[in-house]
Protein backbone atom coordinates (compact mmCIF):
# COMPACT_ATOMS: atom_id res chain seq x y z
CA UNK A 1 0.00 0.00 0.00
CA UNK A 2 3.31 2.34 0.11
CA UNK A 3 2.53 3.77 -3.65
CA UNK A 4 -1.38 4.28 -2.47
CA UNK A 5 -0.75 5.26 0.94
CA UNK A 6 1.91 7.95 -0.86
CA UNK A 7 -0.24 9.62 -3.38
CA UNK A 8 -2.80 9.82 -0.53
CA UNK A 9 -0.32 11.88 0.87
CA UNK A 10 0.08 14.25 -2.26
CA UNK A 11 -4.10 14.57 -2.43
CA UNK A 12 -4.10 15.30 0.73
CA UNK A 13 -1.55 18.75 0.17
CA UNK A 14 -3.23 19.34 -3.09
CA UNK A 15 -6.07 19.75 -1.28
CA UNK A 16 -4.75 22.13 1.27
CA UNK A 17 -3.51 24.06 -1.81
CA UNK A 18 -6.41 24.04 -3.70
CA UNK A 19 -8.30 24.98 -0.45
CA UNK A 20 -5.95 28.38 -0.52
CA UNK A 21 -6.60 29.23 -4.57
CA UNK A 22 -10.59 29.09 -3.62
CA UNK A 23 -10.82 26.17 -5.63
CA UNK A 24 -12.11 23.60 -3.75
CA UNK A 25 -14.80 26.12 -2.60
CA UNK A 26 -17.66 25.86 -5.03
CA UNK A 27 -16.74 21.47 -4.97
CA UNK A 28 -17.60 21.74 -1.32
CA UNK A 29 -20.45 23.71 -1.52
CA UNK A 30 -22.07 21.57 -4.07
CA UNK A 31 -21.69 18.39 -2.01
CA UNK A 32 -23.49 20.23 0.61
CA UNK A 33 -26.36 21.39 -1.73
CA UNK A 34 -26.63 17.73 -2.80
CA UNK A 35 -26.29 16.42 0.35
CA UNK A 36 -29.60 18.54 1.87
CA UNK A 37 -31.61 17.93 -1.33
CA UNK A 38 -31.59 14.48 -0.77
CA UNK A 39 -31.33 14.14 3.17
CA UNK A 40 -32.88 16.98 4.46
CA UNK A 41 -31.09 20.05 5.93
CA UNK A 42 -30.50 18.61 9.23
CA UNK A 43 -27.16 18.18 9.59
CA UNK A 44 -28.14 16.08 13.21
CA UNK A 45 -30.60 13.36 11.11
CA UNK A 46 -28.26 13.63 7.69
CA UNK A 47 -24.62 12.30 7.71
CA UNK A 48 -24.01 12.58 4.86
CA UNK A 49 -25.08 16.46 5.24
CA UNK A 50 -22.94 16.60 8.61
CA UNK A 51 -19.61 15.40 6.78
CA UNK A 52 -20.22 16.89 3.45
CA UNK A 53 -20.31 20.71 6.58
CA UNK A 54 -17.42 19.05 8.09
CA UNK A 55 -15.15 19.02 5.64
CA UNK A 56 -16.21 22.72 4.48
CA UNK A 57 -15.47 23.73 7.31
CA UNK A 58 -12.14 22.10 7.79
CA UNK A 59 -11.31 23.66 4.38
CA UNK A 60 -12.06 27.30 5.86
CA UNK A 61 -15.46 27.65 3.50
CA UNK A 62 -16.93 30.77 5.38
CA UNK A 63 -19.99 29.55 7.75
CA UNK A 64 -22.41 31.94 5.44
CA UNK A 65 -21.58 30.10 2.00
CA UNK A 66 -22.37 27.35 3.70
CA UNK A 67 -25.97 28.19 5.65
CA UNK A 68 -26.73 29.47 2.36
CA UNK A 69 -26.26 25.86 0.43
CA UNK A 70 -28.41 23.91 3.13
CA UNK A 71 -30.93 26.42 2.70
CA UNK A 72 -30.97 26.03 -1.09
CA UNK A 73 -30.31 21.97 -0.87
CA UNK A 74 -33.78 21.87 1.59
CA UNK A 75 -35.52 23.99 -0.40
CA UNK A 76 -35.91 26.94 2.49
CA UNK A 77 -34.30 29.01 -0.14
CA UNK A 78 -34.20 29.86 -3.47
CA UNK A 79 -31.67 29.63 -6.23
CA UNK A 80 -30.81 26.15 -5.62
CA UNK A 81 -29.41 24.23 -8.85
CA UNK A 82 -30.75 20.90 -10.13
CA UNK A 83 -27.26 19.31 -9.50
CA UNK A 84 -26.41 15.40 -11.41
CA UNK A 85 -24.46 12.88 -10.41
CA UNK A 86 -22.33 11.53 -13.34
CA UNK A 87 -19.55 8.93 -13.60
CA UNK A 88 -17.32 8.72 -16.59
CA UNK A 89 -14.75 5.57 -17.09
CA UNK A 90 -12.01 5.71 -18.86
CA UNK A 91 -8.20 5.00 -19.49
CA UNK A 92 -5.21 7.09 -19.13
CA UNK A 93 -1.62 6.65 -20.26
CA UNK A 94 -0.15 3.35 -19.85
CA UNK A 95 -3.26 1.78 -19.11
CA UNK A 96 -4.08 3.25 -15.61
CA UNK A 97 -8.40 2.82 -14.96
CA UNK A 98 -9.88 6.44 -14.09
CA UNK A 99 -13.30 6.99 -12.77
CA UNK A 100 -14.07 10.52 -12.95
CA UNK A 101 -17.01 12.12 -10.42
CA UNK A 102 -19.25 14.84 -11.61
CA UNK A 103 -21.56 16.91 -10.23
CA UNK A 104 -23.30 18.90 -12.89
CA UNK A 105 -26.28 21.30 -13.72
CA UNK A 106 -25.25 20.77 -17.75
CA UNK A 107 -24.53 17.27 -18.70
CA UNK A 108 -23.56 17.76 -22.38
CA UNK A 109 -21.21 20.13 -21.30
CA UNK A 110 -19.74 17.87 -18.73
CA UNK A 111 -19.48 15.16 -21.14
CA UNK A 112 -17.46 17.20 -23.12
CA UNK A 113 -15.21 18.87 -21.48
CA UNK A 114 -14.38 15.39 -19.65
CA UNK A 115 -13.35 13.64 -23.02
CA UNK A 116 -11.42 16.88 -23.89
CA UNK A 117 -9.30 16.56 -21.40
CA UNK A 118 -8.85 12.81 -21.54
CA UNK A 119 -8.00 12.82 -25.15
CA UNK A 120 -5.51 16.14 -25.01
CA UNK A 121 -3.58 14.09 -22.11
CA UNK A 122 -3.22 10.70 -23.27
CA UNK A 123 -6.84 9.24 -22.15
CA UNK A 124 -9.68 7.32 -23.81
CA UNK A 125 -13.12 7.03 -22.53
CA UNK A 126 -14.56 3.78 -21.72
CA UNK A 127 -17.85 1.71 -22.08
CA UNK A 128 -19.83 2.19 -18.66
CA UNK A 129 -18.73 -0.56 -16.79
CA UNK A 130 -15.80 -1.59 -18.53
CA UNK A 131 -13.51 0.09 -15.65
CA UNK A 132 -15.62 0.67 -12.38
CA UNK A 133 -15.14 -3.12 -11.54
CA UNK A 134 -11.54 -2.07 -11.01
CA UNK A 135 -12.64 0.11 -7.67
CA UNK A 136 -13.92 -0.88 -4.59
CA UNK A 137 -16.79 1.83 -2.71
CA UNK A 138 -14.91 2.31 0.73
CA UNK A 139 -15.56 4.93 3.41
CA UNK A 140 -12.03 7.26 3.98
CA UNK A 141 -11.40 9.25 6.87
CA UNK A 142 -9.07 11.90 7.38
CA UNK A 143 -7.45 12.20 10.93
CA UNK A 144 -5.01 15.14 11.76
CA UNK A 145 -1.70 13.86 13.29
CA UNK A 146 -1.73 16.09 15.97
CA UNK A 147 1.02 13.88 17.79
CA UNK A 148 -0.68 11.07 17.64
CA UNK A 149 0.08 8.06 16.52
CA UNK A 150 -1.21 5.10 13.89
CA UNK A 151 -1.61 3.00 16.83
CA UNK A 152 -3.82 6.11 18.97
CA UNK A 153 -6.00 6.30 15.91
CA UNK A 154 -6.00 2.34 15.28
CA UNK A 155 -7.41 1.87 18.84
CA UNK A 156 -9.85 4.18 18.61
CA UNK A 157 -11.90 2.59 15.00
CA UNK A 158 -10.77 -0.96 15.23
CA UNK A 159 -14.42 -2.22 16.61
CA UNK A 160 -16.25 0.40 14.23
CA UNK A 161 -15.31 -1.74 11.26
CA UNK A 162 -12.21 0.09 10.72
CA UNK A 163 -10.11 -2.13 8.43
CA UNK A 164 -6.57 -0.24 8.36
CA UNK A 165 -5.02 3.20 8.94
CA UNK A 166 -2.41 4.54 6.69
CA UNK A 167 0.09 6.94 7.98
CA UNK A 168 -0.13 10.45 5.47
CA UNK A 169 2.75 12.22 7.13
CA UNK A 170 0.76 15.04 8.74
CA UNK A 171 -2.28 12.88 8.60
CA UNK A 172 -3.54 9.35 8.83
CA UNK A 173 -6.40 7.75 6.36
CA UNK A 174 -8.82 5.42 7.98
CA UNK A 175 -10.37 2.98 5.47
CA UNK A 176 -13.76 1.02 6.47
CA UNK A 177 -16.42 -0.01 4.15
CA UNK A 178 -18.75 2.68 3.29
CA UNK A 179 -21.70 1.48 5.28
CA UNK A 180 -18.95 2.12 8.31
CA UNK A 181 -18.16 5.45 7.51
CA UNK A 182 -20.44 6.78 10.52
CA UNK A 183 -19.42 4.02 13.08
CA UNK A 184 -15.84 5.21 12.21
CA UNK A 185 -16.96 8.93 12.22
CA UNK A 186 -18.67 8.90 15.56
CA UNK A 187 -15.80 6.20 17.00
CA UNK A 188 -13.38 9.13 16.50
CA UNK A 189 -15.78 11.67 17.94
CA UNK A 190 -15.91 9.55 21.39
CA UNK A 191 -12.73 9.26 21.53
CA UNK A 192 -11.46 12.44 21.10
CA UNK A 193 -9.95 12.41 18.11
CA UNK A 194 -10.28 15.25 15.52
CA UNK A 195 -10.64 14.44 11.68
CA UNK A 196 -10.38 16.45 8.72
CA UNK A 197 -12.97 14.85 6.48
CA UNK A 198 -15.13 11.86 6.58
CA UNK A 199 -16.68 10.41 2.66
CA UNK A 200 -17.17 8.01 0.44
CA UNK A 201 -14.22 6.97 -1.99
CA UNK A 202 -13.62 4.51 -4.75
CA UNK A 203 -9.93 1.97 -3.88
CA UNK A 204 -8.68 0.43 -6.89
CA UNK A 205 -8.55 -3.43 -6.48
CA UNK A 206 -5.45 -3.41 -8.75
CA UNK A 207 -2.75 -1.15 -9.61
CA UNK A 208 -0.62 -0.34 -11.94
CA UNK A 209 3.09 0.44 -11.12
CA UNK A 210 4.16 2.84 -12.87
CA UNK A 211 7.46 4.58 -13.69
CA UNK A 212 8.82 8.25 -13.54
CA UNK A 213 7.65 9.06 -17.03
CA UNK A 214 4.36 7.10 -16.96
CA UNK A 215 3.53 8.88 -13.43
CA UNK A 216 4.03 12.51 -15.10
CA UNK A 217 1.65 11.58 -18.11
CA UNK A 218 -0.56 10.13 -15.33
CA UNK A 219 -0.26 13.39 -13.02
CA UNK A 220 -1.08 15.64 -15.42
CA UNK A 221 -3.92 13.97 -16.83
CA UNK A 222 -5.56 13.62 -12.96
CA UNK A 223 -4.76 17.59 -12.87
CA UNK A 224 -6.23 18.36 -16.10
CA UNK A 225 -9.50 16.49 -14.82
CA UNK A 226 -9.99 17.88 -11.29
CA UNK A 227 -9.19 21.12 -12.81
CA UNK A 228 -12.71 21.37 -14.38
CA UNK A 229 -16.09 22.84 -12.86
CA UNK A 230 -18.28 20.01 -13.34
CA UNK A 231 -15.44 17.20 -12.30
CA UNK A 232 -15.54 16.65 -8.22
CA UNK A 233 -13.34 13.71 -8.12
CA UNK A 234 -10.83 11.39 -10.04
CA UNK A 235 -10.29 8.24 -9.30
CA UNK A 236 -7.43 5.73 -10.88
CA UNK A 237 -5.54 2.65 -10.33
CA UNK A 238 -2.15 3.56 -10.58
CA UNK A 239 0.98 2.83 -8.03
CA UNK A 240 4.07 4.61 -7.93
CA UNK A 241 6.70 4.18 -5.62
CA UNK A 242 7.95 7.07 -2.75
CA UNK A 243 10.98 7.64 -4.94
CA UNK A 244 8.93 8.08 -8.54
CA UNK A 245 6.32 10.58 -6.31
CA UNK A 246 8.99 12.46 -5.01
CA UNK A 247 11.20 13.01 -8.39
CA UNK A 248 8.02 13.86 -10.06
CA UNK A 249 7.00 16.45 -7.11
CA UNK A 250 10.16 18.06 -7.40
CA UNK A 251 10.09 19.13 -10.96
Amino acid sequence: MSGHSKWATTKHKKAVIDAKRGKLFAKLIKNIEVAARTGGGDPDGNPTLYDAIQKARKTSVPLDNIERAVKRGSGAEAGGSDWQTIMYEGYGPNGVAVLIECLTDNRNRAAMEVRTAMTRNGGSMADPGSVAYLFNRKGVVIVAADGRTEDDVLGAVLDAGAEEVNDLGDAFEVISEATDLVGVRTALQDAGIDYESAEMSFLPSVQVPLEEDGARKVLKLVDALEDLDDVQNVFANFDVSDEVMAAVEGE
